[in-house]
């Protein structure tokens, strides 16, 4: 039996304190209902799924290099790092793998700053707007990447 391919799914900081941080921006969601949803999709998807958020910079740094090679994907929600963070777009870049950046918010209806991604230099797309149901669009995406179903 082949195993399902695996998508790295990173969350950069503060996302540990969805449903209270912000919810009128982020909603009343939780970062563990957004892996229970996940999880749930992906079976359908027939992926599997690693779900990790860190408030450092470094620990993503690392989970993406250690993607190279291992995961058929990352999906990533790199927060504020997304405005700041060559060293995140450098490990995407070298990681290889397709990449979809998500927002739950979108980003370019907020202040200017939040306007530019580094992160998107290195990702097939964006989704963002749509709230947790973002990941499961990223994830859908990259089914259709893995599975060649999509021209890239």
């Amino acid at each position: 039996m082949t195993a399902s391919p695996i998508i790295s799914i990173l969350n950069g900081p503060n996302l540990n304190l969805l449903g209270s941080r912000q919810p009128e921006l982020y909603g009343r969601e939780t970062l563990a209902d957004i892996e229970v949803l996940c999880r749930a999709h992906s079976v359908r998807l027939s992926l599997d799924v690693e779900f990790r958020q860190s408030n450092h910079e470094g620990d993503l740094v690392t989970w993406i290099q250690e993607a190279r090679g291992r995961a058929a994907g990352i999906v990533i929600n790199a927060g504020a790092y997304t405005h700041t963070s060559v060293a995140i777009l450098d490990a995407l870049l070298a990681a290889d793998v397709p990449t979809v950046e998500v927002h739950l918010s979108n980003i370019h209806q907020r202040d200017s700053f939040r306007h530019h991604s580094y992160v998107a230099k290195a990702a097939k797309g964006m989704i963002c707007g749509f709230g947790s149901h973002g990941y499961v669009l990223a994830l859908e995406a990259l089914a259709r990447l893995i599975k060649g179903s999509s021209q890239t």
